[in-house]
């Protein structure tokens, strides 16, 4: 195994530990740093493929992972706002039926009291 190769897989281990730990740093991950890791996992694995080929996989690893960071980022970060759009029609949705029913109750009321 060549000096370039190993240094390129152990560029790889380290960003891939780096994300693995930032990750886990505190609950479960949002769709926006999803999106960041895949992005970063597949840019570093790309970037090591490409590097390799022209005999520096560990700079290929690094600037193919960061590429990945960014561009995965901005991806999870359009999926999120869309999640918190969709939360937040859900959300008006539940209160508008909330209120229908509440009117509802009344008119059913207003009914039997004219009833007696």
């Amino acid at each position: 195994m060549s000096h370039k190769f190993v240094n390129g897989k152990i560029s790889l281990l380290l960003l891939s530990g780096a994300i693995l730990v930032g990750g886990c740093a505190g609950g479960p991950l949002t769709t926006r740093e999803k999106g960041a890791g895949i992005g970063a996992l597949g840019g570093a694995a790309a970037g090591g493929l490409i590097g390799s080929a022209v005999g520096h996989p560990g700079v290929g690893a690094a600037v193919g992972g960061g590429l990945g960071l960014g561009a995965g980022a901005l991806v999870g970060d359009q999926l999120q706002g869309q999640e918190n759009r969709n939360y937040e029609q859900d959300q008006q949705l539940r209160q508008n039926q909330r209120e229908i029913d509440r009117q509802q109750q009344q008119i059913d009321q207003l009914r039997r009291n004219q009833e007696y």
